[in-house]
């Protein structure tokens, strides 16, 4: 009997004397490093780490200069709590600042 085997694999790597070799395929795109413009805008639960769309912003009135905490996506007309200043306005996603606010 001869020790000496050539088989083929169901992976299709060839055997010899039990050493195997394979052929590394490369891929067009980097996994472990994905591009940040690409993630952002893939959907929230599609992204290598999930996280929201959404996020809270310190918005400071141009009237009295006091500090309001808005939602992004705010659905209603935000006003400031001491002057009655609108501090943004509904758009269909993300809130749109007025003028002056920062």
């Amino acid at each position: 009997s001869s020790d000496l085997y050539f088989g083929l694999e169901p992976s299709g790597a060839v055997l010899e004397h039990g050493r195997r070799d394979i052929e590394v395929a490369t891929m067009d795109i980097d996994l472990l490093n994905p591009d940040a413009r690409e993630e952002k805008s893939k959907h929230k639960l599609k992204r290598m780490i999930q996280s929201p769309n959404s996020f809270f912003m310190d918005v400071k009135c141009p009237g009295c200069l006091q500090i309001t905490t808005v939602f992004s996506h705010a659905q209603t007309v935000v006003l400031c709590g001491n002057c009655n200043v609108m501090l943004c306005q509904p758009t269909g996603g993300l809130a749109r600042l007025t003028e002056g606010c920062s």
